[in-house]
């Protein structure tokens, strides 16, 4: 992902005839060298104005309100890159006001701050503009950190792109340059007004104890809390983005008190998250993730009651911050991965009826902002759960089954909604406002069932949304 250009260690100067004038020409190109930031490491396409405010801003329908609703996450490939007519398809379907979250560096951003105090903005400045053209609303999650950041080299061309290096935390001596980097984005961003701080606490796990460093991770948020609401006070920020995960309830660190058919917590991550609540500095709205399933991908009991969890999360969450905070999903999983990272076992009725079930759950258990991951594939049309089809084609940019949910769960049930209790069958799964209702068959075959005093035929796994207000 890093740009190929001009690397210092690898020009060599000749020298001429007249030594004195070849040592002079030596002495003047080291004094250059040692006088760019990271000792001559390579710069190009980078610059120093890093903080000079980007394109035209824009003022987002939730820019002062620290509930955003329900979007989806930028990841490696999306709609801002690709053929135009199907980027500008993408950016006109999109709902005005949805929230989108870009990473600072990977999933689709390059290394933010190659070489201290040189930026390289250009991949992220597409992301956010592609944000702005479609209507959304700006999130922007602070990782990953730059190399010289987490004891690497400095340089554009010298970048890690492991997923070893994206999963290390910047080291302590640097907290204060991540800080920086995070008000620097700020700066440039004015019209993104909620950040995350870091996800899923990655490189700050404590070896020697055997548990999340959640002294390490909360004296970072805490800093870059501060620089952000030095940049301007109506910034809104959240942490700490752990992953809730679960386990089997035999395992060692299952919690023996936080527990369900779903499995058990891992009382690891309950200490961190409690630390943190204690010991931050400020929060706006608070942010997790979480799978339905176990860190083991075993669905307890099966699928769809699996995903009790979030309901369950939600809830402790929400009192563990005495109800004041919003509660974000920022990201969430109901379908096991093989070991390449893809899903293909499941059909797309199965998988929208429990990615349905799923966004239930999290409502009901206090969410108000929920985040999809994986909007696209990079080319063809095999993408199981993909938003839209690739933009890299003219055809592409057009919406696949689980766009409509998303779009439509955002629409019908955004924050601020009163919902209502409807009765059903155990096997039916419904959230309902007056207006309006969702329900989703769990079965894989065809049921029926009388929901708000409507006898209803639904088919395998059918999705069905119902007009209450007639």
């Amino acid at each position: 992902m890093g740009r190929h250009g001009w690397n210092s260690g690898a020009r060599r100067w000749r020298l001429t005839a007249l030594l004195g004038v070849g040592v002079a020409a030596l002495a003047l190109v080291v004094t250059l060298l040692n006088s760019l930031p990271g000792g001559g490491a390579s710069t190009e396409g980078t610059t120093r104005d890093g903080d000079k405010v980007h394109g035209t801003p824009t003022t987002p329908p939730d820019a002062t309100d620290p509930e955003v609703g329900w979007g989806f996450t930028h990841t490696q490939f999306s709609a801002d890159e690709g053929d135009a007519a199907a980027v500008r398809r993408v950016e006109q379907r999109l709902p005005d006001g949805m929230p989108q979250i870009q990473h600072i560096m990977g999933w689709g951003a390059d290394n933010p701050e190659p070489v201290r105090g040189r930026y390289d903005f250009e991949a992220m400045d597409r992301r956010i503009d592609f944000v702005r053209a479609s209507g959304g609303t700006p999130v922007v999650t602070l990782c990953c950190a730059p190399d010289w950041m987490k004891g690497g080299e400095a340089g554009v061309d010298s970048t890690d792109w492991s997923q070893a290096a994206l999963e290390t935390a910047p080291e302590p001596e640097h907290f204060d340059d991540f800080a920086a980097l995070a008000a620097t984005v700020a700066r440039r961003y004015p019209d993104v007004r909620h950040f995350i701080v870091w996800n899923e606490f990655k490189g700050f796990w404590n070896d020697a104890e055997g548990r999340w460093d959640h002294e390490g991770y909360t004296e970072l948020y805490n800093l870059v809390h501060r620089a952000l609401k030095k940049v301007d006070p109506d910034i809104m920020v959240g942490g700490p983005y752990l992953v809730m995960d679960s386990l089997d309830p035999r395992e060692e660190h299952a919690s023996p008190s936080f527990r369900g058919s779903w499995g058990a917590l891992d009382r690891r991550v309950l200490d961190a998250f409690s630390y943190w609540n204690e010991h931050k500095a400020g929060a706006d709205f608070v942010v997790v993730d979480g799978s339905s399933y176990t860190r083991d991908d075993e669905l307890l009991p099966d699928e769809f009651a699996a995903t009790d969890k979030f309901t369950a999360v939600g809830e402790w969450v929400r009192r563990q911050t005495g109800g004041e905070l919003p509660l974000w999903w920022a990201e969430y999983y109901v379908e096991p991965a093989d070991g390449d990272d893809n899903r293909h076992d499941w059909s797309e009725a199965r998988r929208a009826a429990v990615h349905a079930t799923g966004l239930i759950a999290m409502a009901k258990g206090g969410a108000t902002s929920g985040f999809y991951w994986n909007p696209q594939a990079e080319e063809g049309t095999d993408c199981p759960g993909c938003l839209w089809t690739p933009t890299s084609g003219a055809d592409g940019g057009r919406t696949l089954p689980l766009y409509g949910l998303l779009v439509r769960f955002a629409e019908e049930f955004p924050p601020g909604t009163e919902y209502r209790t409807l009765s059903g069958s155990p096997q039916i799964k419904i959230l309902a406002t007056y207006r309006t209702a969702l329900v989703v068959n769990t079965l894989d075959r065809s049921t029926t069932a009388t929901v708000d005093g409507r006898r209803l035929k639904l088919q395998a796994y059918e999705v069905r949304w119902l007009d209450r207000a007639t």
